[in-house]
């Protein structure tokens, strides 16, 4: 472990006096009647969105477009992402109507652009691949002109799991690496930065779906390091990416290194453009989902 995790690590164990949130980083979307709106529709359906479970700050904002990230395996994760807010524990057992409720859930919001993600599920046999494909398929039976995007796990690097969400046909595939490959085994234990990469790769040579990605800011890392992430998703075939603001979802994560000014989002965005990315969202507040309808199929990579 090197100097900077060293410092990481300490940080998460003891008390840091914490930085005020600059206003560049806060939401001000009230939570309207839409947004209560969708929410009761969700909780009869039994249904779980990653907006909520991981408190992301875009969610009334989202939820009042009619929006939402569909959280599918339930709301406990087998693993312990230091920046993820969603439980750690014991999964339940898979809930096999759960596909046919999202796609009814779809179908009622009229969404034109649905996302499905799921907490990490490494107690099955094949992390969950096959109930991402049951609930496209239920979403294209429901809601033909529905696009579907996925955000998918890691799968523990099982092709055969990767290419069983692929074959669905989603019309993108997205797979976050989070962070800079020095700073994984401080901020996502349990994944490994080559592991992704090879994901990304896998899913981009089957010229199908987008593929896509993301990185979080603010935790240590370097403006240098960034850039080389950038190029190896490229390289990986990465189509769109996204880079936003890390913000602390409680005392127990990790705390935010540095809060990053507009200027340098904007940077990064430019950076991004010009190594050929087809899509770029680069923002304080963009998070993976953020106007993922606005993700085009239709642009050739240069």
């Amino acid at each position: 472990m090197n100097r900077t995790d060293l410092q990481l690590a300490h940080a998460h164990r003891g008390p840091r006096p914490r930085m005020r949130l600059p206003a560049h980083c806060r939401s001000t979307a009230p939570r309207g009647p839409a947004v209560q709106s969708l929410e009761r529709q969700l909780r009869r359906l039994g249904l779980h969105t990653v907006c909520e479970e991981a408190r992301c700050p875009n969610r009334n904002a989202c939820f009042a477009r009619g929006t939402a990230t569909f959280m599918l395996l339930g709301a406990v994760c087998t693993r312990t992402c230091r920046f993820c807010n969603v439980a750690t524990g014991r999964p339940g057992p898979v809930d096999a109507a759960e596909p046919a409720r999202v796609a009814e859930a779809v179908r009622r919001l009229g969404l034109r652009h649905a996302v499905l993600t799921s907490v990490n599920r490494d107690d099955l046999a094949d992390g969950g691949a096959s109930h991402f494909a049951s609930a496209i398929r239920a979403i294209r039976e429901r809601s033909p002109t529905a696009r579907v995007e996925v955000l998918t796990p890691d799968f523990a690097g099982a092709p055969g799991a990767i290419d069983v969400v692929a074959s669905a046909r989603p019309d993108v595939y997205n797979h976050n690496v989070e962070t800079v490959p020095r700073l994984y085994r401080t901020v996502r234990p349990g994944a490994t930065y080559a592991r992704s990469l090879s994901l990304l790769s896998r899913v981009s040579r089957r010229r199908g779906p987008v593929t896509k990605s993301g990185i979080m800011l603010g935790l240590g890392e370097s403006a240098d390091e960034v850039r080389d992430v950038l190029r190896d998703l490229r390289a990986a075939g990465v189509a769109a990416v996204t880079l936003g603001q890390y913000l602390r979802p409680t005392l127990r994560h990790l705390p935010v290194a540095r809060y990053l000014e507009p200027h340098e989002f904007e940077t990064f965005g430019e950076c991004a453009r010009e190594l050929g990315f087809s899509s770029v969202a680069s923002g304080p507040l963009v998070r993976s989902s953020y106007h993922a309808e606005s993700i085009r199929s239709d642009v050739p990579l240069r």
